[in-house]
């Protein structure tokens, strides 16, 4: 399995624009949501999103790490 890369926010943002996550609002948090999908991401607007929350969100969108890494 790869290793998780430090990635800030906008970042990770830009990797679940790929699988086609949409941004929905941006306060604190940028939350992001997709057709067919129940559950939203709520993406920390940070310079470095911690290890266990990108975990998190990749589990929550239906990815493995592997899948996310190709992508970036």
């Amino acid at each position: 399995m790869p290793a998780l890369p430090v990635l800030s926010g906008r970042e990770v943002v830009r990797v679940f624009e790929k699988f086609g996550w949409e941004v929905d609002r941006h306060p604190n948090h940028i939350v992001m949501v997709k057709d067919g999908h129940h559950a939203s991401l709520a993406i920390p607007d940070h310079k470095e999103v911690a290890k266990g929350t990108l975990r998190k969100l990749i589990r929550i969108a239906g990815l493995s790490v592997a899948e996310f890494h190709a992508a970036i």
